[in-house]
């Protein structure tokens, strides 16, 4: 087969532009080898045009993600600076006002970065979940330690039943747990009591979590499991039930919320399907 010089220089100067990134179609029908490879070409340009797209759009989001980021840490370590700096002038009522401040706000502040390090080994694949059989009451044990504080200063009961064995990671599922209590805990009145049930049926073994607050608006659903916008509340960051999607997912189990209404709070439901 003879090949003009013509014909190479065209197909060297198409793919100088598909490298400049112009979207040039190289395809044809006609048979023959120079016609195979000019397809090949196209194919590979294709690819590398579609693995450009990705990397733009991860890079958009991680973009984003640090400024989210850098804006949620932003806000209390200000407040905590501008404290510190009034700390030494204060009288002394204010000192203890200002030192108790500045500590909720590290605390505060320790959590988001302890949570956001736990997003970000989730999202890079690099967290490998255990299959053990745990029982319900187990889980809930480890769940409750962080919240025991929380909910004494709410005067807040929990409500158990059921005796359900779960297939799941302890460590991480009883994260995943104490994130969607905690976000009960805070959209329930002081002195309520959270209800946390589990149970099994032929398509997966469940535990759910109601609240005693007003429920949802369709609104408010479709926005909670975005990080740092489904926080209902003025000291929420919009990132503890985003967490725990993410963990149940990474389980092969999924997390499903139903609204509720001005009777009923709203339930989360973490699933861990049958395989």
């Amino acid at each position: 087969m003879w090949i003009s010089k013509r014909e190479v220089r065209e197909l060297s100067k198409n793919i100088r532009e598909i490298i400049d990134g112009q979207d040039i179609d190289l395809r044809v029908s006609n048979e023959g080898d120079w016609n195979v490879l000019k397809n090949d070409i196209h194919i590979l340009a294709k690819l590398k045009n579609e693995q450009v797209n990705v990397l733009q759009h991860d890079k958009d989001i991680l973009k984003e993600t640090l400024a989210d980021i850098s804006h949620q840490l932003n806000t209390p370590l200000t407040s905590m600076l501008i404290m510190i700096d009034l700390l030494e002038n204060a009288p002394p009522e204010k000192q203890v006002e200002f030192i108790q401040n500045i500590k909720t706000g590290l605390g505060r502040t320790e959590w988001l970065v302890s949570t956001l390090l736990k997003m970000a080994k989730l999202e890079a694949g690099a967290v490998e979940f255990s299959r053990d059989e745990i029982t319900f009451n187990a889980i809930i044990e480890q769940a409750m330690i962080p919240l025991q504080i929380q909910l004494e200063v709410k005067n807040q009961q929990i409500e158990v039943s059921g005796e359900t064995e779960l297939r799941c990671d302890k460590r991480w599922t009883a994260e995943a747990l104490t994130n969607i209590i905690k976000n009960a805990s805070e959209h329930s009145p002081d002195g309520a009591t959270i209800h946390i049930e589990s149970g099994e049926n032929p398509i997966s073994t469940w535990v759910s979590v109601t609240d005693c607050g007003k429920g949802l608006t369709t609104k408010q659903i479709a926005s909670i499991f975005r990080r740092f916008e489904g926080s209902r509340t003025g000291t929420g960051y919009g990132i503890g039930l985003p967490l725990a999607l993410a963990i149940m997912r990474g389980q092969d189990g999924d997390v499903e919320v139903a609204s509720g209404d001005n009777n009923v709070g709203a339930t989360f439901t973490l699933k861990f399907y049958h395989t």
